[in-house]
């Protein structure tokens, strides 16, 4: 059971500033170091605003189609990748005022969605590459650590 204290909202409150800090468009807790089934989400641009989602216990009810799309993340700096994801989705979660909350989308919100999942369930943007472009990244950041970078 999920305790909607004032620690959650810190923990929530220091993720939201993080994300935009960092700049990205998604941080799931296990990349601040957190074991807990909570992300948050803000895919707006200059052009357009989207609402900022706070994600708790997120769970899919459902994927269609696909799509192949260039993404990165904030735990792999300077790295991008064709990664192949849903076009369609649907999540259900609770929000940090412990509403329940449902969400059909597409476009990068759905990217963003299934890629910050992918977090809580312990999955890994290399993870979702071919074994010949996990191996490339892993030399790449192997000759990135000897630098020092």
């Amino acid at each position: 059971m999920t305790s909607f204290d004032g620690e959650l909202q810190a923990l929530i409150d220091n993720m939201i500033e993080t994300m935009y800090a960092a700049p990205g468009v998604g941080l799931a807790a296990p990349q601040v170091g957190v074991s807990r089934r909570l992300a948050v989400i803000d895919v707006s641009t200059k052009e357009e605003k989207a609402p900022l989602l706070v994600l708790i216990n997120p769970v899919f009810l459902g994927r269609e189609g696909e799509i192949e799309f260039e993404e990165g993340c904030l735990s792999l700096p300077d790295y991008t990748t064709m990664v192949k994801r849903a076009e369609k989705v649907a999540v259900r979660a609770v929000d940090r005022e412990g509403r329940d909350t449902e969400i059909e989308c597409g476009g990068l919100l759905a990217i963003a969605l299934q890629h910050e999942i992918d977090h809580l369930d312990g999955i890994l943007l290399v993870d979702r590459i071919s074994p010949v472009k996990r191996e490339f990244f892993r030399k790449r950041y192997q000759k990135a650590r000897k630098r020092g970078k």
